[in-house]
């Protein structure tokens, strides 16, 4: 019989609307029920085997963690892993202030409580890893280890941190042109497989320039590229780049974690030619991550990495679970 197509592979995990913290989250589920609960009576499949949750960055869905769930419930782990909120099947509240990142691991928090969790490995890619670091900063007792992609964990900034961007790299870094509601929101919009495909960082510069007619990347097929396509064109990407709204209000925010470390086990995996290393060096991991299990740097791999290279990201992961064993 011939291998399923990724997307046709994807469409036959389980998915749910959960319930949490004012908002629904679509989450796709897979592997053994019961893991993570309590054994009782009524649950005698618990195993030690933690749940898995996977958070993805921007501008993705649930759906870039596809080459992992399988793997991972295969080798026998309950996998959690939602469209995070302003995504997807997910709520997009309209207020900007409702992304801050305080408020996205409460949204985790909620899932765990919604599924009968008392804790989970939280694994996270691009803006997935920031809150995941957070969620293990902020609610310890709920995170059984955490796991990074791309986006290090780094000290608290002494300053809110989208000045210095300003300063260090101008109007027209990504971060900042991304600021004011509505702009960088209507030019990403405007031919959205355009936006997802380009081998640029996002500007205003790129956003006046003519539509390229680029392939997607050798590692999307294009039904794998027309599932993404068709998710944004319904959602557009304001609840992303709300995320990059409240850099400086989370900063405000987290102001009582100053100075807390993240002691549980830990992993950072990284693309040796991610460019987020450019601006986001991860040399102060050790400051921050006081059990850090493994830092992998794959060879030749960019920033969307577990999409890129899923054979390696999957093989650092399932040998990071099994060291929790």
């Amino acid at each position: 019989m011939p291998t399923p197509s990724p997307v046709a592979e994807w469409e036959g995990v389980a998915v749910r609307d959960v319930a949490t913290n004012g908002i629904t989250l679509r989450v796709f589920e897979h592997g053994p029920e019961g893991l993570g609960t309590p054994q009782t009576t009524e649950n005698p499949a618990h195993t030690d085997k933690p749940v898995v949750v996977l958070c993805h960055g921007f501008p993705e869905l649930a759906f870039s963690w596809r080459h992992q769930v399988s793997a991972l419930a295969a080798a026998g782990y309950r996998v959690l892993a939602p469209d995070m909120r302003g995504y997807g099947g997910s709520s997009r509240p309209a207020d900007v202030e409702a992304y801050d990142t305080l408020t996205l691991c409460a949204d985790l928090a909620g899932l765990l409580d919604a599924v009968g969790a008392r804790d989970a490995v939280f694994v996270g890619h691009d803006w997935g890893a920031i809150v995941v670091w957070q969620m293990a900063a902020a609610y310890p007792e709920r995170v059984r280890a955490v796991a990074g992609m791309s986006v290090p964990a780094t000290p608290r900034s002494p300053v809110p941190p989208v000045p210095v961007l300003r300063k260090r790299n101008g109007d027209d870094f990504y971060i900042v042109w991304f600021q004011e509601p509505g702009v960088a929101d209507e030019a990403l919009a405007r031919n959205v497989r355009r936006t997802l495909v380009t081998r640029e960082i996002y500007s205003a510069d790129w956003a006046a320039r003519p539509d390229e007619q680029l392939p997607p990347p050798r590692w999307l097929s294009e039904p794998e590229l027309a599932y993404y396509v068709d998710e944004f064109t319904r959602t557009g990407f304001t609840g992303g780049l709300n995320y990059y709204r409240n850099l400086d209000r989370t900063w405000t925010l987290t102001e009582h974690l100053a100075g807390r470390t993240i002691d549980c086990p830990s992993l950072f995996v990284t693309g040796s030619k991610d460019p987020v290393a450019g601006f986001m060096p991860d040399d102060k991991l050790e400051r921050v991550l006081t059990d850090l299990r493994g830092r992998v740097v794959v060879d030749g791999a960019g920033h969307w990495i577990q999409q890129e290279r899923p054979d390696e990201v999957n093989a650092a992961l399932l040998g990071f679970l099994a060291g929790l064993d």
